[in-house]
């Protein structure tokens, strides 16, 4: 990086003979290594007097003691309870809502509804996002089902959702924490009418809701045999762990989803006991509270290099900035540092032919996070697999060395910061806990910022004046823009 305070990466190396063991960690099977980030004992040390000054520690144990952590809506995060942790009260009524969705599963597996070959997954957001992310990357060679996701309320999104699904051997999972959301309403909507059309007698048998209000399933016309239900304290963003999972305990089966939640169990344990100095969650936040406020990079990169970890910078941007997209703190006061960067990535090696030239030589400054996975699962060469690796750790590597050149347009500065995270390989175990990893450091991040990142008001906006357009209701307050756009898309 350019400026002139921040000491440069080979330097720090040239200083520290230790700083690779001491910034890289083996945790629930995963090495992460945080050495090629600016991250020094220095600023360790003033990142763990900030943590300490903003109570993180009794943050912390408030989360996973149940308490009060969502305080602008007054209640506990209770995704954690998902896992064992938490109050007793949460953790029984967790593990009791699990055994009922397993029930489920089993009774779908042994043919209670009849020959199913496919899934329709339904919802938006977090009740989409992180299924799909573990059906696509668990799922590829031994889904039990044809699961298919929608959440997108256009039409051509439905259309390409059901296009390899058979109607007559189809379930639909409907997931939605108030089961009010516009667009999932509407696709549920859509879904009846495709059973009906294609000659199925009883749609509404087929479909299955995942809620945390089971009174407005009902009021939709489903049966309350078939709702799942989790807790007000879980959301959305943070729900793959409960019912919502749904669909992916049935293309992984419910072992694998066990094993998910073990996983993030495990890295529940480190978030929760580990030093400071050695807790991977918090210094990836220090980490990040350091390229934000210090060096004053607006966005981070994550790049998958390995294939089935394609959806993960997808579920990033809604984890990360929907958690921390704030400008008040839990007090109402704008916060005085900034918040969240913006998320974005892609895989690898696709984006080193796409955007890799602005992370070496552009003027943008964007630390950057490498994901791969030691152990290849695919019937290809293992060179394949070998190359992928190379390539991954060889830009880690140059972004920090650059190279000079006497050709300033063959120049690389260096000094660009990477972190990578190697998992030993890609199971539920693993996947459990590298998003429980990036759950942790959101909320780290979050108790640095003293703001709160279980709430998401930013989203209502919108989405209420979609409804009173729909309604047509509030035009006279339209600005002149939006009224001509309505008036000349005809709608």
């Amino acid at each position: 990086m350019n400026q002139p305070s921040i000491k440069r990466l080979d330097e720090l190396f040239a200083a520290e003979p230790d700083r690779l063991s001491r910034l890289s960690f083996d945790v629930a099977a995963i090495y992460f290594d945080w050495s090629k980030t600016h991250l020094d004992a220095e600023l360790i040390q003033a990142f763990v007097d900030r943590a300490e000054t903003r109570s993180f520690a009794a943050a912390r144990d408030t989360l996973f003691a149940g308490g009060v952590v969502n305080r602008s809506e007054g209640r506990p995060a209770t995704h954690v309870a998902e896992r064992g942790s938490g109050s007793p009260e949460d953790v029984d009524l967790a593990a009791a809502r699990h055994l009922r969705t397993r029930a489920l599963v089993d009774a779908i597996e042994a043919g209670a509804f009849g020959d199913v070959t496919g899934i329709l997954h339904i919802g938006i957001g977090g009740s989409v996002l992180g299924p799909a992310l573990l059906v696509d990357a668990l799922g590829r060679r031994a889904a039990a089902f044809n699961v298919r996701f929608l959440s997108n309320i256009d039409g051509a999104a439905f259309d390409d959702a059901v296009r390899t699904l058979d109607p007559a051997t189809t379930l639909v999972v409907v997931a939605s924490k108030t089961f009010t959301t516009l667009e999932t309403l509407t696709n549920m909507e859509a879904a009846r009418a495709w059973l009906s059309e294609a000659g199925v007698e009883d749609p509404d048998s087929r479909l299955i809701a995942v809620t945390a209000r089971p009174e407005a399933a009902l009021d939709q016309g489903i049966d309350e045999t078939r709702i799942l239900q989790f807790g007000e304290g879980v959301g959305g963003r943070y729900s793959m762990w409960s019912a919502v999972g749904l669909s992916a305990a049935l293309a992984l089966g419910w072992d694998a989803f066990e094993a998910l939640l073990e996983g993030a169990a495990e890295m529940d344990r480190h978030f929760r006991f580990a030093e400071p100095d050695a807790n991977v969650p918090l210094l990836a936040a220090f980490a990040d509270r350091f390229y934000v406020e210090q060096a004053a990079c607006q966005t981070r990169g994550v790049f998958a290099y390995d294939e089935r970890l394609r959806l993960l910078p997808f579920y990033l941007q809604q984890l990360e900035m929907e958690s921390n997209g704030k400008s008040v703190t839990t007090d109402g006061e704008a916060v005085e540092r900034p918040t969240a960067p913006v998320t974005w990535g892609g895989t690898g090696t696709d984006a080193q032919h796409a955007v890799f030239q602005l992370l070496h030589q552009g003027t943008v400054q964007t630390p950057v996070e490498f994901i791969a996975v030691r152990e290849a699962d695919d019937a290809q060469d293992p060179e394949h697999h070998r190359l992928l690796l190379l390539n991954a750790f060889a830009q880690g590597a140059a972004l920090m060395q650059g190279r000079r050149s006497e050709d300033p347009q063959r120049s690389y500065s260096g000094n660009r910061p990477s972190a990578t995270i190697l998992l030993d390989r890609l199971d539920a175990r693993s996947l459990g806990a590298l998003i429980a990893f990036y759950e942790h450091r959101t909320f780290a991040n979050a108790v640095l910022l003293g703001i709160n990142p279980f709430d998401q008001f930013g989203v209502e906006l919108g989405k209420k004046i979609a409804s009173q357009l729909s309604e047509r209701a509030g035009g006279d307050n339209l600005d002149p823009s939006t009224s001509a756009l309505i008036e000349r898309a005809g709608v």
